[in-house]
């Protein structure tokens, strides 16, 4: 269900324990279609994964607010294990159409600055052994999971955060 980049990029508007309409959320993905976002809203639903939590009518249809049930939309460490490799090519394709879509979608805004706003995009190499990269992984959890359940509040912008860890070549072997 959340291997598609428009159902992940409602699941990031969601966030931060927002409860919005559809059509408020097709003002947070201007650049998506809002029969496809209205499409999407409805799947996700279904799923379990946005919960209803509140209806009125608005002009003879009826209007629902929708919150995300954060604990349906965590691939953890068991269910990724289930994964197959391909499940796992599509999870992250559709992990950076989302990353590809909301960047042009922040460089479309008016007033963008990237500096200002103290956007990055680095990559590089950093060598470890498993238990390096472990301890590694430990402390940046630490300090995201610090900030994680920070909700929408005046000054608050959220930023989308999409840390990425894979080996690039095969372990080297000690004589």
């Amino acid at each position: 269900m959340l291997l598609h980049p428009v159902r992940l990029r409602i699941v990031h508007a969601m966030s931060g324990g927002r409860t919005l309409t559809t059509s408020e959320l097709c003002a947070h993905l201007p650049d998506v279609p809002r029969t496809t976002a209205y499409r999407h809203v409805a799947l996700l639903a279904d799923a379990g994964v946005l919960e209803v939590v509140d209806e009125q009518r608005v002009h003879g249809a009826v209007e629902r607010r929708y919150r995300l049930r954060r604990e349906r939309t965590v691939i953890d460490r068991d269910m990724a294990a289930t994964m197959t490799l391909e499940d796992h090519r599509k999870a992250f394709a559709a992990a950076m159409a989302v990353l590809h879509a909301e960047f042009n979608a922040y460089l479309d805004r008016d007033g963008a600055d990237p500096v200002a706003d103290l956007v990055g995009y680095t990559q590089f190499p950093i060598w470890m052994d498993r238990d390096e990269l472990n301890e590694l992984i430990g402390e940046f959890t630490d300090i995201v999971m610090r900030r994680r359940g920070n909700e929408p509040r005046p000054g608050r912008t959220p930023y989308l955060m999409s840390p990425i860890f894979f080996p690039t070549e095969e372990p080297s072997q000690e004589d």
